[in-house]
Formats: structure tokens, C-alpha cells, sequence
């Protein structure tokens, strides 16, 4: 009996805040994966550091040993400018040279990669009047972009995602949920092919050193708004059209952007994806939802009475003017 009574109460207590349960595992799941995320690139990627600090050291230690007028001091000096201007992307190799990372196309590139939060950091401001105005263009650049995006993006998602589903829904007579799931499976389908295995099988004809993968990593890091920097087209060695290659990077990553969002925002109205989404949420209380009702209920009613009272004081300043010329017309009339 008591077992029967605990189980119970424990159900309830469970039921009473399910929310919050549901909201601890969510943070204890994303915890987890943050772990585990550390645990595979520190297993992955150390050894490859380890064997590219030993390779450098040694080719360290050769270039002092031919050389040895001069010392490690010095080379290290040397290397330390040189790794400092290559944060700021600029390169002391001869092939290098020739490329400027501050022409209107290239600052174009950049800009796009600053308002979309991707930021590859392989070019910086170098003076503290580029660094001020990156401050301010972007705190008003950001949310310009993000209110440019949303108004977009609700304008495509009607066009591509609500008026299909609906019309296979209504013509067809199919199910409202099964309709919209094979919609955005299709519509994923074709956003991943469009903008993620063309890109990059181009991306790795275009540029020298890249192959498949790494295309197909630049497009993911870029449209995801990751942007590590590891992999910038445009940068290599005698880049044909240059000026018109970043142009239709800088294009292709806002239609990219804008196709990720529409895809995002198909999958987020799935009716499950709803439910699932509403686990984690805060639910209203009754009382809470009977207050506002009460308060917009007593806001309508006032500026119900309110407009009341305007059109009886409209009718009565309306009223001496009939009056008023009643008279006179009824004078006439018996004049007449």
C-alpha cells in the first residue's frame, strides 16, 4: 500500500514538472555531447599536432645547422613577424605578393563574412580605425542582416514549403504531416545538392589543392556560419578572375545562407518537431493566461466605451446645427 502510494505520488511530482525534467536532461545531453566532441578531436587531431610540431623542429634544427651565421634569436624574431603578419593575411612568399586583401572585392568578401557571422579570420583590420568602424558596422550591420534574412526567408517559405504542402493536402486529399515531412526531405535533398555536392565538386576544380572533401568542408564550415579560415578560395597562386571570383563567393554564400534558413525553418514546422520542441519549453499557468485574457478583455472594453463616448459627443456637437436651421426651414415653408 505504501509502495502503491509513493509510486503514485512520485508519478505526479514526475507529471507536476515535466518541463523542468525534461529541460535538466536537455542540458545534461548537450554537457555530454560538448565532452564528447573533446574527447574524439583531442584523440583525432593530437597525434597529427605532435607529429607537425616534431617535423618543424627538425627543420628548424637543419636550417640552423646550414646556416650558421645565424642564430636562433634571430630566426625566431624573424618568425614571429612573420606569423603575426600572416594572422593579418599578409604573406612574405613571392607568390603571394601579388594579391591585395584590402580591394573593393576582397573588402566586399569580408563584409558579407562579418554581417553573416562567419568571420574566416584569414583577413583582419590591421589599423584601429578599420577595428573601430568593423565595431560599429557591425552592431548595426548584424540585426540589419538578420531582419533582411527573416523577411526573405518568410517570403520564399510560402512560395516553397506552405502552398505545396496545402495543395497535395487539398487536390490529393494526403495527410497534412506525411506531406510536409517528404516535402522537407525533398526540399533537404535538393538544398544539400545545390549548395552543398555541385559547390563543392566546382570549388575543387577551381582551386588547386583543394579535392572533394575539402570542398565539401569549406561549403559545410561556410553555409553553417562556422568559418574557421582553414579553407579561403580565391587565395591561391595566380587565381584567374579574381575579382569576379569573390564576387560569386560573396553571392553564393547569401543564397546559401538564405537556402539553409528556408530548410531550417520547413523542418521547424513539422508538427513533430513541434511537440518535441515543447518538452523543453516553460509552460504557462492557467492563471497567468486567464489574467491577460481579463486584462485585453477590459482594454477592449474600454476603448469600446471610449468610442462610444466620442460618437455621442460627436452627436451632440451635431445637434444645436440641426436645431438651429429646423426653425428657419420650417418659416419658410409656411411663408410659402
Amino acid at each position: 500500500m505504501l509502495q502503491s502510494l509513493a509510486g503514485s505520488s512520485c508519478v505526479r511530482l514526475v507529471e507536476q514538472h515535466r518541463s523542468a525534467w525534461c529541460f535538466a536532461l536537455l542540458v545534461l545531453g548537450y554537457l555530454l555531447y560538448l565532452v564528447f566532441g573533446a574527447v574524439v578531436f583531442s584523440s583525432v587531431e593530437l597525434p597529427y599536432e605532435d607529429l607537425l610540431r616534431q617535423e618543424l623542429g627538425k627543420l628548424k634544427q637543419r636550417f640552423l645547422e646550414e646556416h650558421a651565421c645565424l642564430s636562433e634569436q634571430q630566426l625566431e624574431q624573424f618568425l614571429m613577424r612573420v606569423l603575426e603578419a600572416s594572422n593579418y593575411g599578409v604573406s612574405v612568399l613571392s607568390n603571394a605578393s601579388g594579391n591585395w586583401n584590402w580591394d573593393f572585392t576582397s573588402s566586399l568578401f569580408f563584409a558579407s563574412t562579418v554581417l553573416s557571422t562567419t568571420g574566416y579570420g584569414h583577413t583582419v583590420p590591421l589599423s584601429d580605425g578599420g577595428k573601430a568602424f568593423c565595431i560599429i558596422y557591425s552592431v548595426i550591420g548584424i540585426p540589419f542582416t538578420l531582419l533582411f534574412l527573416t523577411a526573405v526567408v518568410q517570403r520564399i517559405i510560402v512560395y516553397v514549403t506552405r502552398r505545396p504542402v496545402l495543395y497535395f493536402h487539398i487536390r490529393w486529399g494526403f495527410s497534412k504531416q506525411v506531406v510536409a515531412i517528404i516535402h522537407a526531405m525533398v526540399l533537404g535533398f535538393i538544398t544539400v545538392s545545390c549548395f552543398f555536392l555541385i559547390p563543392a565538386a566546382i570549388f575543387s576544380v577551381l582551386e588547386d589543392d583543394w579535392n572533394f572533401l575539402e570542398s565539401f568542408y569549406f561549403c559545410f564550415i561556410s553555409l553553417s556560419t562556422i568559418g574557421l579560415g582553414d579553407y579561403v578560395p580565391g587565395e591561391g597562386y595566380n587565381q584567374k578572375f579574381r575579382e569576379l571570383y569573390k564576387i560569386g563567393i560573396t553571392c553564393y554564400l547569401l543564397m546559401g545562407l538564405i537556402a539553409m534558413l528556408v530548410v531550417l525553418e520547413t523542418f521547424c514546422e513539422l508538427h513533430e518537431l513541434k511537440k518535441f520542441r515543447k518538452l523543453f519549453y516553460v509552460k504557462k499557468d492557467k492563471e497567468e493566461d486567464q489574467v491577460h485574457i481579463m486584462e485585453h478583455d477590459q482594454l477592449s472594453f474600454s476603448s469600446i466605451s471610449d468610442q462610444a463616448a466620442s460618437m455621442k459627443d460627436d452627436q451632440k456637437a451635431n445637434e444645436p446645427f440641426v436645431n438651429s436651421q429646423s426653425p428657419t426651414s420650417n418659416d419658410s415653408s409656411l411663408n410659402n
